[in-house]
């Protein structure tokens, strides 16, 4: 076991240059399916890794649990295996009054209302998913004719000062807070969009994001029903996502600016 990994427990060789990141380890099964040859990897606390195919390109799929800290993790331990390309795939809360439970959210860029980014970069700089990466989801999912808003989203790393803000002694703030991000066309809210995006800017590799929406505004309780959302939608965009970028990368003679840093092989099964 060559370069193990503390806490993914994937070592060189394990893991595909492109991985898809949902929170939830129990979907990884599901999203893994819609690969070729799938395997599962390993399985560590709330990581859970699995590892197939797509145009014979190997490519996997890590959870990451809830939240930036572990999201970082994720994406620090991938690197050092080689990943060059990561796509949150979860859900959010809506922002804006248009963004409906069941809809997409293609992540653009993330509002650092976090502590995780905070160790890598300082605020100023922004949280930015990789343009092409961007473009690239758009593309899937118009394709399919998946209805979908791309913009901005609001990364916190409080659950329930969101969606349950009466409860909090900072309520006042939390709420203020809550009508900026409205004001400024937030499209939704979640938790692990600017540590990722952040730490793949500081680690020189692509980031991008795709959400679920999982509620309907201006309420902030998310749905308790999340087996009668249409995780299916999520799933497949995010898959097919994945496949345009693995096509647009292998079709480019020269990856390096809008795909994998120069330098990098991608492996094949």
């Amino acid at each position: 076991m060559t370069n193990r990994q503390y806490h993914l427990h994937g070592c060189d060789g394990d893991v595909g240059g492109y991985v898809l990141l949902p929170g939830d380890p129990g979907r990884c099964e599901a999203i893994a399916a819609r690969f070729d040859s799938p395997r599962l990897v390993a399985a560590n606390r709330e990581f859970t890794t699995w590892t197939g195919s797509l145009r014979g390109i190997s490519v996997s799929v890590t959870s990451t649990g809830i939240g930036g800290p572990s999201a970082a993790i994720a994406v620090e331990e991938l690197t050092r295996l080689g990943v060059h390309t990561v796509l949150r795939v979860g859900t959010c809360g809506a922002i804006q009054p248009h963004v409906s439970k069941g809809d997409l959210v293609v992540a653009a860029a993330a509002v650092r209302d976090e502590g995780t980014s905070r160790q890598y970069l300082p605020l100023p700089y922004p949280a930015l998913a990789s343009p092409g990466i961007v473009c690239s989801i758009t593309d899937a999912l118009r394709a399919r004719s998946t209805p979908y808003h791309v913009g901005v989203v609001h990364s916190k790393d409080s659950f329930y000062g969101q969606t349950q803000p009466e409860t909090m002694p900072t309520e006042g703030a939390l709420l203020e807070s809550w009508k900026a991000w409205q004001r400024g066309g937030a499209l939704a809210s979640e938790m692990e969009c600017a540590a990722v995006f952040i730490v793949a800017a500081v680690r020189r590799v692509r980031a991008g994001g795709i959400l679920l929406c999982v509620n309907e505004p201006p309420y902030r309780r998310a749905s308790s029903a999340l087996e009668e959302l249409p995780l299916d939608d999520l799933i497949d965009g995010a898959v097919a996502s994945l496949d345009m970028i693995v096509a647009s990368d292998e079709a480019s003679e020269s990856p390096a600016s809008v795909g994998p840093p120069s330098g990098y092989s991608r492996p094949r099964n």
